[in-house]
């Protein structure tokens, strides 16, 4: 019997090395779009259910532009990659255009009221996403190894892209990373001393290197304190932290500094990348550090920097006194 739809897609998009993040998402969009035609076959439906579910989501659903793409993202891999089917029609397809939003930027002052508010056992990674601009997923994914105290570095594997980048080692982290590390070989222990599973490893890695996973080198640097069933294998082992732990502790250290700006983990990173520029790091060392492919990525901190509305004045400050008062009859 041949195998599911999903499951030949969910066998396509690891044959392709997608990551798991893209694999659910793919996935969970596939699903609403059969869902949403009744359970009908893709193979049966062409451009004009594919253009009535994408109108759905934007009209009905009111998904960002971001999220529209990504629907659309997998339904083609679901056409192109398992279906095999030509789509001639695709292009006709309206994509929707991405807004390009100035991003939020805490002042050093107020990375320095939250940090103090963060709950002890997230301090270092929240601190380390502002300190070394890393994304929440780059974060929680070091392993032990990519910490290098002699060089005072930081490896960053497999970031946004599938790329490789080295950032700095914030140096008032130091000491507080070495006694991380020290956390992560204690349960690395208990593992070892239960016959866990080892963590999870690139495939070919495990299959070239087979201890490789059971070594403390390629321990998690932020080890859950649970072990989990592995959601592609079912084995029992040792996750890193969960990022859903991570951004209820970001929410609540906003809501005890008294920050009213919305702040995710990853406006640690704009901030990061915002405060190099105006310490006069140049634009090309930030790109690098940040791990983009376009300068004009990295741009958009620019803009926050040199804004003409900053230090500018209104012409409200320039009326006399008197006009600027409110009416009487207006306050009661």
């Amino acid at each position: 019997m041949a195998p599911r739809l999903l499951d030949q897609m969910r066998e396509r998009i690891r044959y392709k090395h997608y990551s798991l993040r893209t694999e659910k998402a793919y996935l969970f969009w596939v699903r609403r779009f059969i869902r949403f035609h009744a359970l009908r076959h893709p193979r049966t439906m062409g451009a004009r259910e594919v253009e009535l579910y994408l109108t759905h989501l934007a009209t009905v659903a009111k998904v960002s532009a971001s999220t529209h793409k990504q629907a659309l993202a997998a339904i083609v891999f679901l056409y192109r990659e398992v279906l095999g089917a030509n789509l001639p029609w695709m292009g006709e397809i309206g994509r929707p255009k991405t807004s390009q939003h100035v991003p939020i930027v805490l002042s050093r002052d107020e990375v320095a009221s939250l940090l103090a508010c963060v709950a002890p056992e997230h301090w270092l990674l929240c601190s380390l996403l502002y300190g070394a601009g890393l994304r929440l997923q780059e974060g929680l994914t070091l392993r032990v190894k990519d910490v290098d105290f002699s060089r005072r570095v930081i490896y960053v594997r497999d970031g946004k892209g599938a790329k490789d980048r080295v950032v700095m080692l914030p140096a008032p982290l130091e000491s507080a990373l070495r006694a991380q590390v020290d956390i992560s070989r204690r349960l690395w222990c208990e593992d070892r001393a239960a016959s866990v599973a080892g963590v999870e490893v690139p495939f070919a890695l495990e299959r070239k290197l087979k201890r490789a996973a059971e070594s403390f080198s390629w321990h998690w640097l932020f080890p859950s304190a649970m072990l989990h069933h592995d959601v592609r294998t079912r084995i029992l082992r040792r996750p890193f932290q969960y990022p859903q732990t991570v951004a209820r502790a970001l929410r609540e250290a906003v809501r005890l500094a008294g920050i009213t700006k919305r702040v995710t983990a990853h406006t640690l990173r704009h901030s990061f990348a915002t405060h190099l520029l105006d310490s006069g790091v140049d634009i090309r060392r930030v790109q690098e550090l940040l791990g983009h492919s376009d300068v004009s990525t990295t741009m958009i901190y620019t803009h926050v920097l040199s804004s003409s509305a900053a230090g500018l004045k209104s012409p409200m400050e320039l009326l006399p006194p008197p006009a600027i008062l409110p009416r009487r009859d207006l306050r009661r």
